[in-house]
């Protein structure tokens, strides 16, 4: 199993949406971010399982909430490096200006 980094700004991509969707429904928020926990497991396990999206970039869509995560594989050190969180409906230009 591959270890995971969460950059700083996709931290602030998953607290700004928990907050979001706790503002509109008590828990939702929890939800969510159990639902980051779990698909994060998911590509720790099985890192290839997504394919990818741009520039060596991969994603991997949520289940239940409209959100991907965008990660790359670092091999040489077993480690999944996740560098944002973004709504599905966002424009992925937003995110290669990083």
């Amino acid at each position: 199993m591959h270890k995971s980094i969460i950059l700083p700004l996709a931290k602030e991509n998953i607290r700004e949406a928990a907050l979001w969707y706790s503002n509109c429904q008590e828990g939702l928020g929890k939800r969510f971010t159990a639902e980051v926990r779990e698909k994060v497991n998911f590509i720790r396990q099985n890192p290839k399982a997504s394919n990818v999206r741009y520039d060596g970039v991969r994603t991997a869509v949520l289940n239940v909430f409209p959100f991907m995560v965008h990660f790359t594989i670092d091999e040489k050190n077993k480690t999944i490096i996740i560098s944002a969180v973004l709504h599905t409906s966002r424009d992925l230009e937003l995110w290669k200006n990083r």
